[in-house]
């Protein structure tokens, strides 16, 4: 039987205080990225991440998995993408569709990422110190951890995929 539990007033100012960080940050950084460059941070996500793969292409079910989106999200704004020329599709083997970075799409992260870059560490990175950057980290990756822990254990069927 579940049991619902509040939270005490250091978990909320914890949770509150997080919240809204990354809202305001979340926030700034989609603002002046698409004022910069007129990219969106879907769209920035969605090309760092192609541009990492090999020849610049992944198949479209492993990209959603790398970031961690559901499928709908990722075909409505690789159209959006595809539209504008950053991104191609292509079929593949056994109806996969893979994306590919165009040489437009490569060019538009190339003039992006160092505008990006300055922003992301003059808002974070600059007013943390060493440790507290490290401790970030960690603490990034232990709820990444857990979220990912529940989702395969909420889903019987996660393992089959």
């Amino acid at each position: 039987m579940y049991k619902e539990r509040g939270l005490n007033e250091r978990e909320l100012h914890a949770w509150q205080t997080f919240f809204r960080m990354q809202e305001i940050l979340r926030g700034r950084i989609e603002q002046q990225l698409q004022a910069r460059s007129g990219l969106s941070t879907a769209d920035y996500t969605v090309l760092t991440v192609l541009s990492g793969a090999d020849d610049g292409r992944l198949r479209a079910f492993h990209l959603g998995t790398l970031m961690g989106w559901e499928k709908s999200r990722l075909h409505h704004q690789l159209t959006r993408m595809s539209k504008r020329g950053l991104i191609e599709r292509h079929s593949g083997e056994a109806r996969s569709t893979y994306v590919t970075l165009t040489e437009q799409g490569r060019e538009a992260l190339t003039e992006a990422a160092p505008r990006h870059s300055d922003q992301v560490r003059g808002l974070l990175i600059d007013c943390l110190s060493p440790e507290q950057l490290d401790q970030l980290a960690e603490i990034s990756a232990t709820v990444l951890d857990n979220i990912q822990q529940q989702e395969r254990t909420a889903d019987p069927c996660s393992d089959q995929q």
